[in-house]
């Protein structure tokens, strides 16, 4: 038969179980001091964007940074010399790069998190047409790892 001890740690676990959990404002992400340094690192990188700084976001890359652009043949695929490259072709096309992204959810194992987020990116590009503006919208997951001062990216740019 439990006892009175074993009945109050019992309703005890219930209630802090079904206590609803403070989550950061504008996400349904959790409020831990680690969530908190992870969208901060992710702001740091819209703002980066949005700016066309392609030196601060080189910056922010894990030295293994590899991105698999999410198609299955491999022909598209590139390591932190290749993000370099990328940025150094891309950012100087654009004229104007407004990026919104909404956290979805935070995941942190050891070391490393990911990151799920829309995006809404709009950017204005010059063509031989002329200016134009383009509009991206999607779900993507960044990949992190603390280097134990700070998170960098893996991949997701």
């Amino acid at each position: 038969m439990p006892t009175t001890t074993t009945h109050a740690l019992l309703v005890a676990a219930l209630c802090c179980a079904c206590a609803p959990v403070k989550t950061i404002p504008g996400t349904k992400v959790p409020d831990t001091k680690q969530n908190r340094e992870i969208l901060q690192r992710m702001e740091e990188y819209r703002i980066a964007m949005e700016q066309r700084d392609a030196a601060k976001l080189l910056s922010m890359a894990h030295p293994n940074y590899y991105e698999d652009s999410g198609t299955p043949t491999g022909a598209d695929d590139y390591g932190y010399p290749g993000l370099k490259r990328v940025l150094d072709r891309v950012m100087p096309s654009a004229r104007a790069i407004r990026c919104m992204l909404q956290y979805r959810r935070i995941t942190v194992e050891g070391r490393r998190a990911s990151v799920d987020v829309r995006y809404d990116i709009s950017y204005q590009v010059v063509t031989d047409m002329g200016e134009k503006w383009e509009r991206r919208q999607n779900d993507k997951r960044f990949e992190l790892e603390y280097d134990g001062e700070r998170w960098l990216f893996l991949s997701g740019y």
